[in-house]
C-alpha cells in the first residue's frame, strides 16, 4: 500500500532513460575527425556553446558551425549530423514499460537537449507520439535543474507538483524536482524503474 495516491503524471528524462548516450564515444569520434585527443575535444565542447544549444539559442546549422569552430575542423552537414548523434542507442529494456505507462497516466518528456538530437531521436522513439507533452529545453529556453523547466512540465501535465513523479539519471536534477515538491526518483535500470513505479502505485 502506498503512502500517497499514485501520481497523476510521470515526467521522464530522455538521455540514459529512453536512450543511452555515450558522451565518451561522441568525444572520441569528433576528436578523431578533428585530429584531437578525446579529452581535448571534450574540453573544447563542454562550454557556452553546449549550453546555448540546449537552451535553443543555436539552430542546427548554428550547432554545426559552433562545434566545427571549437574543434578547428570543417564538417559538411550530413557528416556532422551522423557524428553528432553517433553516441545514442535505444534503451530497449525500458521501452515496453513506458508503452504501458502512457496508458496509465499522463507522461511528459522533460529533457535537456538540442534540436539535432531531437531530430535524430524522435523517429526512433515512436512512443513519444503518445506522450502527453514534450518539454524540451531547446524549445522552452530553460534547462534542468532550473525550476522554470519543471514548472513548465507540470503546467503541460495539468497537475500540481505533489501529483507528479520525475525520473532522471542525474542526482542533481532529481534533487531539484524534490525541492519543488515533485516525487523525484533516480533512474538506474529498467528493473529498478519497474520497482519504483510499483512503489508509486503504478
Amino acid at each position: 500500500m502506498t503512502a500517497f495516491p499514485p501520481p497523476r503524471a510521470v515526467l521522464l528524462d530522455l538521455g540514459n532513460v529512453l536512450a543511452f548516450h555515450d558522451n565518451g564515444l561522441l568525444f572520441r569520434r569528433l576528436g578523431a575527425r578533428a585530429g584531437l585527443a578525446p579529452d581535448e575535444a571534450e574540453r573544447r565542447l563542454m562550454g557556452a556553446g553546449w549550453t546555448a544549444a540546449n537552451r535553443g539559442e543555436l539552430d542546427g546549422e548554428g550547432i554545426r558551425e559552433d562545434v566545427c569552430r571549437a574543434l578547428g575542423v570543417s564538417l559538411p552537414a550530413d557528416e556532422f549530423f551522423s557524428l553528432w548523434n553517433c553516441h545514442f542507442t535505444l534503451h530497449r529494456a525500458v521501452l515496453p514499460r513506458v508503452e504501458r505507462l502512457v496508458r496509465q497516466v499522463r507522461v511528459v518528456l522533460l529533457s535537456n537537449t538540442n534540436v539535432l538530437h531531437v531530430q535524430y531521436l524522435k523517429p526512433l522513439l515512436p512512443v513519444l507520439e503518445r506522450f502527453h507533452a514534450l518539454v524540451l529545453s531547446c524549445e522552452v529556453g530553460s534547462v534542468k535543474p532550473e525550476p522554470a523547466i519543471y514548472r513548465e512540465a507540470l503546467a503541460r501535465a495539468g497537475c500540481e507538483a505533489h501529483e507528479a513523479a520525475f525520473f532522471d539519471d542525474i542526482p542533481e536534477y532529481v534533487a531539484a524536482a524534490d525541492a519543488l515538491g515533485i516525487r523525484g526518483r533516480l533512474f538506474t535500470t529498467a528493473p529498478a524503474f519497474e520497482a519504483q513505479l510499483t512503489e508509486l502505485g503504478l
